[in-house]
């Protein structure tokens, strides 16, 4: 009796101990896709390799999707709105997460930081990045954000630009 009860619970220790798929980790060729998709970003080298074909990007929208052609068009035109911008080295978090539909997710959190060209103006924004992998490539991507900062001061110097070329044209 001891020894069916001691095959027994191991037979159900052996069981509680197997582990299933991974379904979260912090390392994963995923996650080295995602940061050399940041790597390009800060050395402004677009690479839409990375992204499928048929990949839509939503920066702070549900709306709208952006092809990789387009993402890309995107960062550049607001490059020119900087001297210097990019993803910080310190505080980046990445994960990877296999949810119960068994997509693949990579998830991050970074801080960005950028100077405003026209005022000198240094701005940091914390930024969340999500991405959907199939076959290893990006088939989504999620961007949120809170741009307000960017946003005044840019339309702060639309607004004295306009002013200048309102006293000009009085002239």
């Amino acid at each position: 009796m001891k020894r069916t009860f001691f095959l027994g619970m191991a037979v159900l220790l052996f069981f509680a101990c197997n582990q299933g798929p991974q379904r979260y980790t912090q390392n994963s060729p995923e996650i080295d896709t995602v940061k050399k998709l940041i790597a390009n970003y800060n050395a402004k080298t677009y690479d839409i390799s990375i992204y499928a074909d048929t990949s839509k990007t939503f920066y702070n929208t549900k709306d709208n999707p952006l092809s990789p052609s387009e993402t890309i068009a995107y960062h550049e035109q607001n490059d020119a709105n900087y001297s210097n911008r990019g993803f910080l080295d310190e505080n980046q978090e990445y994960e990877m997460v296999v949810p119960d539909n068994g997509e693949t997710w990579v998830n991050c959190w970074l801080n960005w930081q950028g100077t405003i060209a026209a005022t000198d103006k240094e701005v940091t924004i914390p930024i969340h990045l999500t991405y959907k992998f199939t076959d290893g490539k990006i088939v989504k991507e999620y961007g949120y954000w809170d741009p307000t900062e960017v946003v005044l001061e840019l339309q702060k110097i639309a607004a004295a630009a306009k002013m200048m070329e309102e006293n000009t044209a009085s002239e």
